[in-house]
């Protein structure tokens, strides 16, 4: 195996692109500098090289345009992949992905659907100015309507964005920036897509389960490592797509194990982490031998570079979280 068969999570993003394009004349692509520039992180270049104008297209800089455009492209036939460049910029896109996309199917009684995907970077971690930071994924997971899919590796990343595409139904694909090019992995492309729906068990435990998604999984697997050298056993669950949410999977885990953390980098209150504490309290509270924790983010806008480290949950926080966690059995 060469270094030049190793690809990062945003090059699987650029080869899945590649493929389904390839595959399937309908897909485009549009959204701000995706194609001359080939987008602002690298996602999309290549494509208007490959594909042409008619099929991957710059767009002004309007997330509300952005969308609706492609809504409109998605229910006459295409299968739109758009991208808004940072996730503080798609509040705009808002009114048109609730009010229109999430409900299509509902509004038209299945004779319309949205094969719409919305790609979108988030996260913090890279020294960004204001609005480019925020983890707000909590808003979509709440939108009945909407799936909401969060790759943390260069291989669910090329699987879960195929399946996104062929999805008949919106989703938001949210890319977590700080992991892009933080490891890299093979990654055939062989155009095999990933279930969606489906959490992903990352390494096997018996003392306690942690729950993540997004770039936290590189932080949570960290502290996995560390803690088997304290002869503590955890099991890591990469939710990856948190609506709907593979509870199963879950509550399978939680009930061998007893113990729970959960993960995110998003603030704390009224998150997807809240959903889960509270849907494993309900659904197994007799298999645990201690209240679920949660190791997150706090409940202030995302700081500017200097202080962004102390809000983004750390190897050591989660250790912490742990060992408390023990403590109460």
């Amino acid at each position: 195996m060469t270094e030049q068969n190793r690809i990062t999570l945003v090059e699987a993003v650029n080869q899945a692109l590649h493929f389904a394009m390839s595959k399937d004349e309908d897909v485009v692509v549009l959204g701000e500098d995706v194609a001359v520039n080939g987008g602002v992180f690298r996602a999309t270049v290549g494509l208007r090289e490959r594909f042409g104008i008619k099929r991957v297209m710059d767009t002004p800089l309007a997330e509300a345009l952005i969308a609706g455009v492609s809504i409109g492209m998605a229910t006459q036939g295409l299968k739109p992949v758009a991208e808004i460049q940072f996730l503080g910029f798609i509040y705009a896109a808002m009114e048109q992905l609730v009010s229109h996309a999430a409900r299509m199917r509902n509004r038209t009684r299945g004779r319309l659907t949205c094969p719409l995907v919305v790609r979108v970077p988030f996260g913090g971690g890279i020294h960004a100015p204001e609005h480019h930071s925020e983890s707000t994924e909590a808003l979509f997971a709440h939108i009945p309507g909407l799936r909401v899919v969060i790759p943390s590796s260069p291989r669910r990343a090329y699987g879960l964005l195929l399946a996104a595409i062929e999805n008949p139904d919106p989703v938001i694909f949210m890319e977590p920036k700080r992991i892009y090019r933080a490891t890299k992995q093979v990654v055939p492309d062989d155009g095999q897509s990933l279930p969606l729906d489906t959490c992903f068990t990352l390494r096997q435990g018996t003392d306690i389960t942690l729950v993540s998604w997004g770039a936290s999984i590189l932080e949570t697997m960290q502290a996995a490592k560390q803690l088997a050298e304290k002869d503590i056993s955890a099991e890591v669950i990469d939710v990856a797509c948190i609506k709907p949410l593979d509870i199963e999977t879950i509550l399978y885990s939680v009930k061998k194990t007893g113990r729970c953390v959960v993960i995110h980098e998003a603030a704390r209150s009224f998150g997807v982490g809240a959903e889960i504490v509270s849907q494993l309290h309900e659904q197994a509270f007799f298999d645990l031998l201690g209240p679920v924790k949660r190791v997150t983010g706090y409940d202030i806008t995302m700081p500017y570079y200097q202080m962004e480290k102390h809000y983004i949950p750390t190897t050591e926080r989660i250790i912490s979280a742990v060992e408390q966690s023990m403590e109460q059995a």
